[in-house]
């Protein structure tokens, strides 16, 4: 079985991003020399699976900020969409595109040897928690309010439960929550 993971930063009233995409919110908290965790989780897995509009926001940001490099290393990276993806030269050994559905998805990783997927963008994160797929969510919590914006969570037809693995509180005032989510009769992989 391949264990899928969650790792994202919201605003206390649980935005991803603003409205239009944006995500300068999660930069208004003081920066602390510790990446929160980061690191090690990045080391812990061996794909990310992405939709369209991150994928797309992160290549602009490098695209438009030459201090920004490619945030997932050599991790290989599967881009959720149905149309043509236009991938950088510096990324094609990385960057892959699928219009698989999640359940096939995960089935494809596990058949490529893989055995531990971050699952990143809200839509994304969304079609697997509503499919029963994510086995832990980590969420970091950004001291601020930003009133309106792209929900992490959406409308799901069952509760889903969960146990709390920890909480840290960092220094510059995030609060990082780990959860497993608990198996739901109704939603199976």
């Amino acid at each position: 079985m391949i264990r899928t993971s969650v790792y994202v930063g919201v605003s206390v009233d649980g935005y991803i991003a603003r409205p239009g995409g944006q995500v300068d919110f999660l930069d208004s908290a003081e920066p602390i020399d510790d990446d929160m965790g980061y690191g090690e989780f990045m080391a812990s897995i061996d794909i990310l699976v992405m939709g369209r509009n991150t994928y797309d926001w992160v290549v602009n940001m490098i695209a438009t900020n030459e201090d920004v490099d490619w945030p997932y290393g050599e991790t290989p990276v599967m881009v959720l969409t149905h149309r043509a993806l236009d991938v950088p030269p510096d990324l094609v050994d990385m960057v892959e595109s699928t219009g698989l559905a999640p359940r096939e998805l995960l089935a494809e990783f596990r058949s490529r040897g893989f055995q531990h997927a971050y699952v990143d963008g809200g839509q994304t994160v969304q079609g697997f928690l509503r499919a029963g797929l994510i086995d832990e969510l980590i969420i970091t919590q950004v001291p601020i309010l930003i009133g309106q914006g792209i929900p992490l969570f959406g409308e799901i037809p069952d509760d889903v439960k969960m146990h709390h693995v920890d909480t840290t509180v960092f220094d510059n005032g995030c609060i990082q929550t780990h959860y497993r989510v608990l198996p739901s009769p109704t939603l199976q992989p």
